[in-house]
């Protein structure tokens, strides 16, 4: 079997600021050979919705085996589109979802704006695939013990990354190698 059949393309799901130069997702789509991103939506829409069917037309684009990886509010854009697709899914890194249930910090939406665009209440049923929920201690868009029982609701195994902040370019990320170990697992499985 030639390569092309068994790697699983890896599709990269941002988060509400879309594509920001320097995060580790941009740096990991240019890195890796079997890669797809969901197009830009602009990060003032809060459409929920679209942005979930953004996510199926991307990964109904591609054949064969497919590994997620979602930061952020692309974490939250998952769990909407997980229990709705029929696309088969190897594997899922969720990295420092955000507790969109909590209110945010100044500049990201509120409780009330996240409502009406359709992300709420957050899924918590248990994804059909496997995943890892990569969580930080001090992040500041959730506390751990939030994405703590977030990762139990969605049956996903639950890596503590310490004191990463939001594992974005603001808290000191750019390159994040540990995306790859966690991608490598989920692939073999």
């Amino acid at each position: 079997m030639s390569d092309k059949t068994t790697s699983p393309t890896i599709l990269i799901v941002p988060g509400l600021r879309d594509h920001v130069p320097l995060h580790w997702q941009t740096l990991l789509a240019e890195r890796l050979p079997r890669v797809h991103t969901v197009p830009p939506m602009g990060r003032d829409d809060l459409d929920c919705a679209a942005k979930v069917q953004a996510i199926e037309l991307a990964a109904q684009a591609i054949d064969g085996p497919l590994v997620i990886v979602a930061h952020s509010g692309g974490v939250v854009m998952l769990m909407h589109w997980a229990h709705r697709t029929q696309r088969a899914v190897q594997g899922a890194l969720l990295a420092t979802p955000p507790d969109f249930e909590q209110p945010m910090p100044a500049g990201y939406p509120s409780i009330e704006a996240l409502r009406a665009g359709g992300w709420l209440p957050v899924p918590r049923a248990r994804l059909p695939f496997p995943s890892i929920v990569a969580a930080s201690r001090n992040d500041p868009l959730a506390r751990f013990e939030r994405v703590e029982k977030m990762a139990k609701d969605w049956d996903s195994q639950l890596v503590d990354l310490g004191e990463v902040g939001h594992l974005n370019p603001a808290s000191g990320y750019g390159e994040w190698p540990r995306a790859e170990a966690f991608i490598a697992e989920l692939s073999a499985g």
